[in-house]
C-alpha cells in the first residue's frame, strides 16, 4: 500500500466534523492531525476502522493551531493528575503535539482504562506520553528523554522518511541469503547481514572489547558488498558492547537510517557505549572509530519496538521481538520475509533458564525455517550446577574471604550480571541482618541500575511487584556507591564486597581495583561471568601468577596475583548446553535449519552437531565471512 493510499482510505474514513489537517507516515505508524479531537473520541468505532483499513499503528493527534498553550496546558495536567502519581517532569514536544509526563506511578496518570489521558488530552489538546520516573536518579535516561524531546523537528523529517520507505507495495522475494559478519566461531563483534533482492537489514553491530585492531575488534562490514547507506534497518537485540559497540561507527560513514530495539537497550546502549568511549580512550593506542556526536547522532535514529509488536521494517519484512532473558531488553529477533517467503529467529545472546531478575526466553514464534542459535557454553561440558547451590557458594567463598578480615571483588558486567548478583547479596542481607558487610558498587553499576527501576515490566514479576511497591532490592541499605570514593581507601578498610566493570577486567574499575588487591592473599576474587580467552580475567582464571599490567604512567610492569581465584558460573546470562538443548526441544515450531554461533569454534561445532542429531533437521557452524542462502 503507498502513501497517498493511506491518504486516501484515511479521509474517506474520517468524519468531516474531525477536521483532518494532515496525514502523516511517521515511522511505524500513521498519524493523523484533527482540529476536533472530542469529535474524535465520540465515535469509538473510528480507531478500529482506521486500523483494520490500514493494517497499520494508528495514532490521532491535535493540531498545533488547536494546542492549548504550554504553561497552561502544565497547569492543567497538574490538576487533573493526582500528586500521589509522583509527576517528577512534564516536558512538550511540538513536533508531534505530545507532552511527556514522567511520574513514579504512571498508573495514576493513565487513569482506569485511559480515562485520564483521555481527559488531559481533551482538556489541552496535547496528546500525552507516560513514561516511568526510575526510583533511584539516572543521568542516562534523563538525557535520553530531554534528547528525543529536543531533536523533535529533526526527527519528525527522518520518521516521515522511513514511513514512506516502508508504506510501498510488497515485492515478490526469490531469494533471501544471510552473510556472517562477526560473532561466528568466535564471541564478540555479533554482526548478521540479512539480504534479499529488494532488502538490505543488519543485526547487531558489536566489537570485540578485549581487542583494538581492527581485524580482530570489528565486524567485516566490508563484506556486504554494499555501500553503510543503502542499509534499510539495522536491529539490535541488546546492549552489551560485544553485540552494539560498532553501531555508531554507521552513522560516521554514511548510515542514515533507522535503529529498532526496545525501550531499555536504547537507554542501556547509550550509556554503555559513552563509557565505552571513555574507556578505549585511555587503555588503547589506537582512537575509537566514531565520537560522542556519532552516538548522539545514532539516538535521533532509534526507533524502539515493545516485545510482541509486529512492525514493518521494509516493505517485504515484519519483525517482532521477543524476550530472550540474557539482560534488561535483551531480545530475540523474529523477521517474517515476504508472503511467507521466509521466516527466520535470532535468538541474540539467551537464557532458558532461571534467574531473579528476568524470566526465560521465549520459545513460541509464529514461524521458524531457520535458526541462529548462540552457542556461548553449548559445549559437550558446559553444564552448569543447580543455581540454588551456586548462590550458596557465593556467600561460602564471601564469607570465608570476610573471616580473614579480606575484601572481595566480583568483576561484573554493569549490565545484567552485576544486578543478579546484587539480588542475591541482598537476599541473603535480608534473612540475615547482622551481616552488616558493605557492597560498594562502582562505575555504571548504579545507573545501569537505576534504568532497571525505569522498566519493571520487563523484569520477572516478584521483581516488579518489589519495584512498584517502593521497595527496591537496588536500594537495599547495604549497597554503598563507590563512585567519587578513593579506591584505596576502600581496599585499606573494613571488610567488605566490591562489584565493578569492567567483567573482563579489561580495564575499568575493577581493573583498579584488582591492582589494588591482588598482592594480598586475604582477598578474593569471584568470576561471575564469560571471560574470553584474550581478556586478563581469562588469564588470572586459568591460574596465572604473575600478568602484565600498565601503570598510570604507561609503562609495563608485572602483577603478582596472591589473593584467592574463585569462579561460580551459574550467573551468567547465558544458557549452558543443557539449557541450549531444552529451548531447541521447546521451540515451536522445530525450525527446518539450525546455524549455531556466538561461541568458540569447539562449542558451535558440539551444538550444532548435538542440535542436528536431537532434531532430525540441518544444523550447521557457520564462520565469519561465509554466506548461505536461505530461500
Amino acid at each position: 500500500m503507498k502513501y497517498k493510499d493511506v491518504e486516501k482510505i484515511v479521509l474517506d474514513i474520517m468524519p468531516n466534523e474531525c477536521q483532518v489537517t494532515s496525514v502523516v507516515p511517521e515511522g511505524l505508524a500513521t498519524a493523523i492531525y484533527v482540529k476536533n479531537i472530542r469529535a474524535f473520541y465520540d465515535n469509538d468505532q473510528l480507531i478500529k476502522q482506521l486500523a483494520g483499513s490500514l493494517k497499520k499503528k494508528v495514532i490521532v493527534r491535535v493540531d498545533a493551531s488547536a494546542l492549548m498553550e504550554v504553561e497552561k496546558a502544565k497547569k492543567e495536567i497538574k490538576n487533573l493528575v493526582s500528586e500521589e502519581a509522583g509527576i517528577t517532569d512534564i516536558l512538550f514536544n511540538p513536533s508531534f503535539s505530545e507532552v511527556n509526563i514522567e511520574a513514579l506511578k504512571p498508573g495514576l496518570v493513565i487513569g482506569k482504562h485511559g480515562s485520564l489521558l483521555k481527559e488531559i488530552m481533551l482538556t489541552t489538546g496535547w496528546s500525552p506520553k507516560v513514561l516511568r520516573a526510575p526510583t533511584i536518579p539516572s543521568a542516562t535516561l534523563n538525557g535520553v528523554r530531554k534528547s528525543i524531546i529536543q531533536g523533535g523537528p529533526e526527527r519528525k523529517k527522518f520518521l516521515m522518511k522511513v514511513g514512506k520507505s516502508i508504506f510501498q507495495d510488497m515485492p515478490k522475494t526469490e531469494w533471501v541469503r544471510a552473510v556472517a559478519l562477526g560473532g561466528f566461531k568466535e564471541v564478540g563483534r555479533s554482526c548478521l547481514f540479512v539480504q534479499t533482492e529488494n532488502s538490505k537489514i543488519l543485526i547487531d553491530c558489536g566489537v570485540n572489547p578485549v581487542s583494538c585492531e581492527p581485524k580482530r575488534a570489528y565486524p567485516y562490514l566490508n563484506m556486504m558488498g554494499i555501500s553503510l547507506s543503502s542499509l534499510d534497518a539495522v536491529i539490535i537485540t541488546h546492549a552489551h558492547i560485544d553485540h552494539m559497540g560498532f553501531l555508531p561507527y554507521l552513522f560516521a560513514y554514511g548510515y542514515t537510517g533507522p535503529v529498532y530495539c526496545t525501550p531499555p537497550t536504547r537507554d542501556l546502549m547509550i550509556m554503555l557505549q559513552q563509557d565505552y568511549l571513555n574507556l578505549a580512550n585511555r587503555i588503547f593506542d589506537t582512537p575509537p572509530p566514531y565520537s560522542k556526536k556519532d552516538i548522539q547522532t545514532e539516538l535521533k535514529h532509534v526507533i524502539a519496538v515493545d516485545y510482541g509488536e509486529v512492525v514493518d521494517i521494509t516493505p517485504e519484512v515484519k519483525m517482532t521481538l521477543y524476550n530472550a532473558g540474557h539482560i534488561l531488553g535483551s531480545s530475540q529477533v523474529h523477521l517474517h520475509i515476504g508472503e511467507g517467503a521466509h521466516n527466520l529467529v535470532y535468538t541474540g545472546d539467551m537464557k532458558f533458564g532461571f534467574t531473579k531478575l528476568l524470566n526465560p526466553a521465549n520459545t513460541v514464534f509464529p514461524r521458524v525455517e531457520t535458526l541462529f542459535i548462540e552457542s556461548t557454553y553449548g559445549g559437550r561440558n558446559d553444564i552448569i550446577k543447580n543455581r540454588s547451590d551456586l548462590d550458596i557458594r557465593l556467600i561460602e567463598v564471601i564469607k570465608r574471604a570476610v573471616e580473614r578480615k579480606g575484601k572481595v571483588l566480583i568483576p561484573v558486567f554493569a549490565v545484567g550480571r552485576s544486578q543478579e548478583v546484587l539480588l542475591v547479596l541482598e537476599q541473603f542481607y535480608r534473612r540475615n541482618p547482622d551481616f552488616n558487610v558493605p557492597v560498594y558498587i562502582d562505575g555504571m553499576v548504579l545507573e545501569a541500575s537505576a534504568i532497571h527501576t525505569a522498566y519493571p515490566e520487563y523484569l520477572r514479576e516478584s521483581l516488579q511487584r518489589r519495584i512498584l511497591s517502593n521497595n527496591s532490592p537496588f536500594e537495599s541499605p547495604m549497597v554503598r556507591v563507590a563512585k567519587g570514593e578513593d579506591k584505596k581507601a576502600i581496599v585499606d578498610g573494613e571488610p567488605c564486597i566490591i562489584l565493578a566493570p569492567s567483567g573482563m577486567l579489561n580495564g575499568g574499575p575493577s581493573y583498579e581495583y584488582l591492582k589494588l588487591m591482588a598482592g594480598d592473599d586475604k582477598n578474593s576474587i569471584i568470576f561471575v561471568g564469560y571471560q574470553s580467552p584474550l581478556s586478563l580475567g581469562s588469564k588470572i582464571q586459568r591460574g596465572m601468577k604473575e600478568v602484565p599490567i600498565l601503570d598510570d604512567d604507561g609503562r609495563t610492569s608485572t602483577l603478582a596475583i596472591n589473593m584467592e581465584i574463585n569462579t561460580v558460573e551459574g550467573f551468567s546470562g547465558h544458557s549452558d548446553r543443557s539449557q541450549l538443548l531444552a529451548f531447541l526441544k521447546n521451540l515451536k515450531p522445530t525450525p527446518s535449519r539450525i546455524i549455531t554461533m556466538h561461541g568458540d569454534e569447539s562449542k558451535t561445532d558440539d551444538l550444532a552437531h548435538s542440535a542436528g542429531i536431537m532434531l532430525r533437521k540441518p544444523a550447521s557452524a557457520l564462520s565469519d565471512m561465509e554466506a548461505v542462502r536461505l530461500k
